[in-house]
């Protein structure tokens, strides 16, 4: 009996190693597949997180072009705008221009008729105080025409120009040079610089 109890106690711990073995083995396999579960979910974590950051770029992307198509035409907008501004203004001022053109031409005949008047009242020699007092009237209402752009044109014993002066006679006069003007026939006039009417003259052949 104590040589079957020594055989069998040898068996069992002969055998006893074997099943230590077979369960370390299990437990570094078991720790492997969470090792690669835990990689894995890591990958799947890290492949999510680089696809919405490409998103999230690409949206930034199309945000930033929509801003700047909305800035241009915010800027488009403001230019046809300015524009527009400025047209009206002009458009403004031409017929403001026009309508005081129109008033200077009509008063011409005016200032050409009141200044025969004054010469006829000097050379028939009427009352000289009524004629100076005329004159003055005159010359305060040439003042006004002045401030507000009306010139007269320089034309006597200058040289012909065609942009202020018009020709309607000529002589032959060896006193003056050629082109000159030794007559002044009715007083042109500019207002704001464009010749409302321009002189009309005698020139020197």
């Amino acid at each position: 009996m104590q040589e079957k109890n020594f055989d069998d106690a040898m068996i069992e711990k002969e055998t006893e190693p074997c099943v230590q073995n077979d369960s370390n083995d299990s437990l570094e396999n078991e720790d492997t597949a969470e090792d690669n579960l835990e990689a894995n979910q890591e990958e799947l974590k890290e492949s999510q997180e680089e696809m919405s950051l490409d998103e999230y770029k690409e949206m930034i992307e199309k945000l930033q072009q929509e801003k700047e198509e909305l800035n241009n035409q915010y800027l488009r907008l403001v230019a046809d705008f300015q524009n527009y501004k400025k047209r009206i203004e002009k458009e403004k001022s031409d017929i403001h221009e026009f309508a005081n053109e129109q008033l200077i031409l009509e008063l011409l005949p005016v200032i050409d008729n009141f200044e025969r008047a004054l010469q006829s009242a000097k050379e028939v020699e009427q009352d000289k105080k009524f004629v100076e007092g005329v004159e003055m009237i005159f010359q305060q209402f040439l003042a006004v025409l002045n401030k507000n752009g009306v010139q007269e044109i320089d034309a006597m014993g200058k040289i012909f120009d065609p942009n202020y002066h018009h020709a309607v006679m000529q002589e032959e006069n060896p006193d003056y040079e050629s082109n000159t003007i030794v007559e002044v026939f009715q007083k042109g006039y500019t207002f704001r610089e464009k010749v409302v009417r321009p002189s009309m003259v005698k020139v020197v052949n």
